[in-house]
């Protein structure tokens, strides 16, 4: 809970740092970085630097906790903590690096506001950053403490690689030693650590699909300007072992929920709802589910015959396509869900782009869908972490 002396001081300044704090945490990185090279070798995103994704991710989630703080002074905004939390943890962040975030970033905030980076400024955004960091490593501490093994990453080798679209291929892994695996929940993803070229170690978050017991499986979609990706496409072979994390991720289904389900994916974001149905075939055949997904073409669909075999599995479940190549889909285009009947009191759960995500969640909002039972996974930085308040204003 926050102070009441600083209550006051955040409400006056609230304004003002939400507007400078996407300019205050490039320099931050930048003199965190420049003190602490190695947070780049395993740690860190070094593309998500580069475009600005990482810096606009922290940024709106300080700005989102303060602000939720002033709104709602008995709790926490709990979902975007277990979102940042289940990130963290799935790229090994330890407790004693938050010192190490609230130097760089305080004295990035006090060369940006200059004289108005006054004591008490700073001594309430200070207490600020520490109660999100503490919610942030009580909660990783939990998340270390429930998996089945004590290490960050375990080596686990490629058993093989398959395409399964065009620039698609799916990764077939399963431990090369002894450490103990944690199952996962359908939905959940494992941070993947490759060497790329200038030989930095660099990680990237994949969604878990279906895979024979002890065994890891994921589909990695090249990004030919990415850093990771095409090291994973085009030097990655079977029989060589890469660094993976456990399991993390708190997009899942509810197992107490009987609602009906409405999975909506585009292009790789199909990752997630292949998982989805798996976890339903097994557990909850019953369940009424409809599917959609957009993409460019069949061939560009990632899993397709797989997602339309679990969809028959289903006595009461529905696929609806959106491709872009005419003739191919039961509709051309972009999604529309105007042209589909979404089922009373469904619970949706999305996945792919933002901006198709976006778009998705305004149409089902006009069409009766109620904002808290909209969820969604985004693939890297949280760019929609103020989601909440969207919900709220929609």
């Amino acid at each position: 809970m926050l102070s009441e002396k600083s209550r006051p001081v955040i409400a006056q300044t609230l304004g003002v740092v939400a507007e400078r704090i996407p300019h205050i945490t490039p320099e931050f990185y930048r003199s965190m970085f420049e003190a602490r090279p190695d947070l780049l070798d395993g740690m860190f995103s070094r593309a998500n630097q580069k475009n600005g994704t990482q810096p606009q991710a922290l940024a709106g989630s300080i700005a989102m906790f303060a602000s939720h703080l002033l709104n709602h002074p008995d709790s926490y905004p709990d979902e975007v903590l277990s979102r940042v939390a289940h990130k963290h943890a799935s790229l090994g962040l330890k407790p004693e690096e938050y010192p190490t975030v609230h130097e760089h970033l305080f004295k990035a905030i006090a060369a940006d506001l200059g004289d108005a980076a006054t004591p008490e400024v700073v001594a309430a955004w200070d207490e600020v950053y520490w109660l999100m960091a503490d919610a942030l490593i009580k909660l990783e501490k939990g998340l270390y403490a429930s998996q089945a093994n004590d290490v960050m990453f375990a080596p686990y080798r490629v058993v093989s690689k398959d395409e399964v679209a065009d620039g698609a291929l799916a990764f077939d892994l399963e431990p090369a030693d002894g450490t103990p695996m944690t199952p996962a929940v359908a939905g959940q993803y494992v941070s993947v650590q490759v060497t790329v070229p200038d030989g930095l170690r660099q990680p990237r978050q994949f969604t878990l699909v279906p895979s024979e017991p002890g065994h890891r499986r994921v589909v990695v979609r090249e990004d030919p300007q990415g850093e990771v990706t095409p090291v994973l496409h085009r030097d990655v072979a079977v029989g060589d072992v890469l660094e993976v994390s456990n399991p993390y991720g708190d997009v899942v289904l509810d197992p107490d929920s009987r609602a009906p389900l409405v999975l909506v994916s585009a292009g790789i974001g199909v990752t997630p709802v292949l998982a989805f149905l798996d976890q339903l075939v097994r557990e909850d055949p019953e369940r009424e589910v409809l599917v959609l997904h957009a993409d460019r073409s069949e061939a560009a669909w990632p899993c397709r015959e797989q997602v339309r075999e679990y969809v028959s599995q289903l006595p009461n479940a529905r696929l609806v396509s959106w491709l872009g190549t005419p003739g191919e889909g039961d509709h051309e285009g972009r999604m529309d869900v105007t042209q589909v009947e979404i089922p009373t009191g469904a619970e949706v759960f999305m996945c792919g782009p933002l901006s198709f995500m976006q778009s998705v969640r305004s149409q089902l909002i006009d069409a009766g869908v109620p904002c808290r039972a909209i969820h969604y996974e985004i693939f890297g930085p949280d760019l929609w972490m103020l989601h909440d308040e969207a919900r709220a204003a929609a």
